[in-house]
């Protein structure tokens, strides 16, 4: 009971569930291409090329390919600018970050004897942010459809007055929290105030179409990855391979929503100004693995096959909302509403299990004069799922994203030309939406260039991508509000490695 107390006073609550989202499933089942600056400039196609530090993260037979020991590390200047077009009307913000993207080491262990037909092994450990989710968004514009109201009355309605009024926050679940930010805030009343069984809600907020909303979103954190690899070759014509992952992330996000509107007043006081604010901090790890093999059919032609299990996450909620509000009439009574039970939510663990992934790839090497490469992987997201899958918070969400998402496909050509001891190179990647709306995310293009020079026993290579994919996601997923703005987020990368031949 001691600990209890501490928490408590501390601002600290245990909770059961939490509202999870199709969005928080997508968060950790995507990638951003990531890793060395020959692996970006080449658009990551690296599947049946190997003998790079990132190409273990597409096919982990590709660390067989290696004739020296080698160790790398890359840095990253990242920027995204975010474009909203909000019911017509245009704002835009970005963020800059600069980052550890990638650090690993291969050791290669060659066996000399002739009638040996697996003539290496390689071992290796490999770390890479797999994911950057420094963000800004910022969208601003007047919703002539409707408020904010709608979502406080969808979690609202069915739960008992009582059960609002007669319950410290703090033991409320999610759905009743926000069903209390909404009553105690004003924006939506009891349709029988003097029933504690009343069910039914009606909402405070003027009729009239013209509500003048703002939302910010601050996001920040990453989704990493440590591999462990082991490879081999037979008769370096064969090469086979084997990845354990261990994934870690840490992820923060805080959004403010805010709407005013000028409606006409009533002689009640009804809602002028709103801002409802959400820290979510979410953090875990999980655990996957690859398989993968790559096939000399020719000197100059390679093929190659590899599989990326699901990772299986085990993740962490905190939790802390708070909403202000402003109520007025027709008479100039004017009153503040703050609800700010300053406490933060801790809720259960739970596991979210994202897809698997193939990768089909080809290689043509160009003797010691360059290459081109093609990669083409298939990924369903519709397999993601939280669990446990028969809890009664997450059967509706599972059977949502089975319902929204899809397979998609993702295309990676890639191409390098050497001028003695310098390297040309250049990608284009392509990734369909993973919705089947194909407009809450679209459709990903990106372009990559860069260029390398070998010292010898060091090598500096250089690479910059620019991304841009659109989005439609709405502000809140629960209720009838329509908010969602139409992003266009363009993410410009510069990366640089230097690398050891050991």
């Amino acid at each position: 009971m001691k600990k209890i107390f501490i928490l408590l006073i501390s601002g600290l609550t245990f909770s059961v569930s939490y509202s999870q989202e199709v969005s928080d499933a997508m968060r950790y089942a995507q990638d951003n291409l990531t890793g060395t600056a020959r692996y970006r400039a080449m658009g990551g196609a690296f599947g049946a090329v190997g003998g790079d530090l990132s190409s273990l993260s597409v096919n982990p037979a590709g660390s067989a390919i290696f004739n020296n020991n080698q160790v790398g590390v890359t840095f990253s200047n990242q920027n995204i600018k975010n474009n909203s077009d909000y019911f017509g009307e245009q704002t835009s913000d970005k963020k800059n970050s600069f980052i550890l993207n990638q650090a690993g080491a291969i050791f290669v262990f060659n066996d000399q004897n002739p009638n040996n037909n697996w003539k290496k092994i390689a071992i290796g450990a490999t770390y890479e942010n797999t994911n950057n989710f420094n963000n800004n968004v910022f969208s601003k514009g007047v919703n002539r459809r409707n408020s904010i109201d709608g979502y406080f009355l969808d979690y609202a309605n069915g739960i008992a007055l009582g059960d609002i009024t007669g319950s410290d926050y703090r033991d409320l679940p999610y759905n009743k929290q926000q069903a209390y930010f909404g009553f105690y805030g004003k924006v939506i009343l009891p349709a029988n105030p003097n029933d504690a069984n009343n069910i039914q809600y009606n909402t405070n907020v003027p009729a009239g179409g013209n509500y003048i909303q703002e939302n910010e979103i601050y996001a920040r954190g990453y989704n990493s990855k440590l591999s462990f690899n082991i490879a081999t070759s037979y008769k370096d014509r064969i090469f086979l391979g084997a990845n354990l992952n261990v994934h870690v992330t840490d992820y923060r996000r805080s959004s403010s929503f805010y709407e005013e509107n000028f409606n006409d007043l009533e002689p009640t006081e009804t809602i002028s100004y709103l801002r409802f604010n959400n820290d979510l901090y979410t953090y875990g790890n999980g655990f996957s693995f690859q398989l993968g093999a790559i096939a000399k059919v020719t000197e100059a032609f390679r093929l190659g096959l590899a599989y990326e299990s699901n990772t299986w996450y085990e993740l962490y909620d905190e939790l802390s909302q708070s909403l202000y509000t402003t109520t007025e009439n027709n008479a100039n009574q004017i009153s503040d509403h703050p609800v700010n039970p300053r406490v933060t939510n801790v809720y259960e663990p739970y596991t979210l299990q994202t897809p698997g992934k193939f990768t089909f790839s080809g290689a043509y090497v160009f003797g010691k004069s360059g290459l081109i490469s093609i990669d083409y992987s298939i990924k369903d997201y519709g397999n993601s799922r939280f669990k446990p899958t028969n809890d009664s918070d997450f059967r509706p969400l599972n059977s949502q994203i089975n319902n929204e998402l899809t397979n998609n496909g993702e295309l990676r050509i890639g191409g390098e030309y050497k001028i003695k001891r310098l390297s040309l190179r250049g990608g284009y990647r392509f990734e369909e939406s993973p919705y089947k709306d194909e407009k809450t995310i679209g459709d990903l293009n990106s372009y990559s260039g860069g260029l390398g020079y070998n010292f010898g026993g060091t090598k500096l290579d250089l690479a910059y991508s620019f991304t841009e994919r659109k989005s439609n996601q709405r502000f809140f997923e629960a209720g009838s509000f329509s908010g969602a703005p139409n992003i266009t987020s363009k993410l410009n990368n510069v990366s640089l490695t230097l690398l050891f031949e050991l």
